[in-house]
């Protein structure tokens, strides 16, 4: 490793990392609260990590479409973690999942606790509808919050809804229609392959919804039957004529992860064989609103470049799958292309097949950054990245240790 890349020794680990399946939002979860999909991740990490609760300072979990309260407190009391446990719940929208894995190695640095449950949840299909008080009284319902500031007389709007970002960073771009359906069926072609392999099964916890005589075991996203003549039938989404379709966007999901973040003074560390990642550093950072999904690149751009590292000097890359436009445009901007693109960036699938769960998907990085890194050496550089509604990124780097 480089004398200008930061050394893990004393930084907060990621030990374990567990999650959901993924499912389509009103399909196999489709009656389970979102507290109920996130319980029992935290439990079985506590009983993998092989400590105790007791171990636990705090559970941050991350949220972007509950109805308020404090879910992290909630699932962990319905997971059976001590009554102490106060709980923290963060919500940076898309990006949630990934802040609260971030924010709990920050707490663990500053010395607030020794370990930490942190990763994030989402329940698409049971989110409450959203709805605000007109002066009369009245309710007047809408579709998601506000994120950036509305301006009468604009040439575009201000505050676009993703898809239709999507198709401006696409476009400005130059990321063909040919490259996102393309990408997009690389996603779901490598999943299939993942899940048929047992990529997933060591980072799997089954639930079972209410009343279901069957455990789900198995992601239920990726499509065997999708292939380049049937994505290039699919119609513009979100603008006429665009290049953003259905078959190269992500469906929304219901589904939970979460990882078990400690310090040196835990006394908790990587079970014999296996690799842990070592937090080096996050930018979470603001881009233009209109473009936002670009708030992943401009992340990882400072990030990277306050650590020294070149981007083609990283080993592993999850970056969630909103579009496939957005993807390309962000991994074109980092330089990544060609060979070096298809060696580390979500080798195994992404959201474009397994599907986004808002508030969950960027902890889902984390922990198939770590399912990654038990087949890479010591000191592999490993990156998480997320775009976030209202134009914010997030980004966060890694190094793989590793006990004898």
């Amino acid at each position: 490793m480089p004398a200008a890349w930061p050394s893990p020794e004393g930084a907060p680990l990621v030990l374990e990392g567990l999650r959901t399946p993924l499912a389509r939002a009103g399909t196999l979860f489709a009656g389970v609260p979102v507290h109920e999909l996130l319980a029992p991740v935290l439990s079985t990490l506590v009983d993998r990590a092989g400590g105790s609760a007791e171990d636990v300072a705090d559970v941050v979990i991350g949220n972007a479409a509950g109805g308020g309260g404090n879910l992290a407190r909630l699932a962990a009391l319905t997971a059976g973690l001590p009554e102490r446990l106060p709980g923290i719940t963060v919500d940076q929208q898309c990006g949630s999942g990934l802040d609260a894995i971030v924010l709990a190695c920050r707490l663990v640095q500053a010395g607030a606790g020794a370990a930490y449950l942190a990763g994030g949840a989402e329940s698409v299909s049971t989110a409450p509808v959203r709805g605000r008080r007109r002066p009369d009284g009245s309710l007047e319902f809408y579709r998601r919050a506000q994120h950036a500031p509305s301006v009468a007389g604009a040439a575009e709007p201000t505050d676009p809804d993703m898809g239709f970002a999507a198709e401006t960073v696409a476009r400005e771009a130059g990321v063909s229609r040919e490259r996102q359906d393309a990408f997009a069926l690389r996603s779901h072609a490598r999943a299939l392959g993942a899940a048929a392999s047992g990529a997933f099964d060591g980072e799997l916890v089954a639930v079972r919804a209410p009343g279901a005589e069957d455990w789900v075991t198995a992601d239920n996203g990726p499509r065997a039957r999708l292939d380049a003549r049937l994505l290039a039938r699919f119609p513009a989404a979100f603008v006429p004529g665009g290049t953003v379709t259905a078959g190269n966007s992500c469906s929304d999901a219901d589904g939970a992860a979460a990882t078990l973040v400690a310090g040196p003074g835990s006394g908790l560390a990587p079970r014999p064989g296996c690799a842990a990642l070592a937090f080096l550093g996050a930018e979470t950072v603001g881009v233009d609103p209109r473009r936002l999904g670009l708030g992943a690149a401009a992340a990882a751009e400072r990030l990277l470049a306050r650590h020294g590292v070149p981007a083609g000097e990283v080993s592993a890359i999850e970056f969630n799958e909103a579009f496939a436009g957005q993807v390309l445009a962000c991994t074109d901007r980092l330089g990544l292309a060609g060979e070096d693109l298809d060696r580390v960036l979500n080798t195994e699938g992404g959201a474009l097949a397994l599907g986004h769960a808002y508030g969950a998907s960027g902890a889902v990085s984390v922990v198939r950054l770590l399912a990654r890194a038990q087949r890479l050496p010591a000191g592999s550089l490993c990156l998480a990245m997320i775009s976030s509604a209202g134009g914010i990124g997030t980004a966060a780097l890694f190094a793989t240790v590793r006990t004898p």
